[in-house]
């Protein structure tokens, strides 16, 4: 999966540094030192993600990769983690060209308690039930994380790209369709974007959304 984002290269005591926008744990499912690469003014490194606390983390890159990127700016930033995703899909009646539903429409659904909200976009996509999706994805109240939907999209046979944008709060311009993340406290909230609406599993359609809540959102192609 690869992650795209703006973000600064600083040199601390480590080396040059990159500070990561999302909680690593959460997202990916890896702790302690993990391998990637990372596009960094079209050019592309590899690099090592280094645990800072709690999920946090940070990219490392080596100086002679550094000596020629401006530092204190943003840049615009493609991290690459390989194995990041849980493989639900071994097993699955569904795939890209016969997926579950031909997503043309969405119909609201509304989490019956706290916690469910990765879980109801995975079911308004699917055109399923939240206790169906539970049951695919084998996790309940606050345990979905991206990660974990991406791999029931994939169960589903529901087409995405294989980027997740983070906007943190800019002006977007949002795909026709899209899973939407906001922060939370130390949660993440997910709803649903389509043909210009917005389907929250806690308050329903809405004709408007303020995106300098949005953290950052997965395009589904439909």
């Amino acid at each position: 999966m690869k992650y795209f984002f703006e973000s600064v290269v600083e040199k601390k005591e480590k080396g040059y540094m990159i500070q990561i926008p999302f909680n690593v744990w959460e997202v990916c499912k890896q702790r302690d030192v993990i391998k990637g690469e990372v596009i960094l003014d079209n050019k592309l490194i590899n690099c090592e993600l280094l645990p800072k606390e709690k999920g946090n983390y940070e990219i490392h890159i080596g100086d002679e990769d550094a000596v020629s990127v401006e530092l204190g700016v943003p840049h615009k930033i493609v991290l690459h983690i390989t194995g990041s995703l849980i493989r639900m899909d071994q097993n699955s009646p569904y795939s890209v060209e016969n997926p579950i539903r031909k997503i043309d429409s969405i119909n609201v659904i509304i989490q019956p308690e706290d916690g469910l909200c990765g879980q109801s976009c995975v079911a308004m996509l699917a055109g399923n039930t939240i206790a169906e999706v539970i049951t695919v994805m084998d996790c309940r109240e606050w345990q979905a994380t991206m990660g974990m939907m991406i791999s029931a999209l994939n169960y589903y046979g529901i087409d995405h790209t294989d980027v997740i944008n983070y906007t943190e709060g800019r002006d977007t311009v949002l795909p026709r369709c899209c899973i939407m993340m906001e922060k939370m406290g130390r949660f993440c909230h997910y709803l649903v974007h389509f043909d210009g609406k917005y389907y929250d599993s806690n308050l329903g359609v809405l004709e408007e959304y303020d995106m300098s809540k949005l953290l950052g959102y997965l395009e589904i192609k439909c």
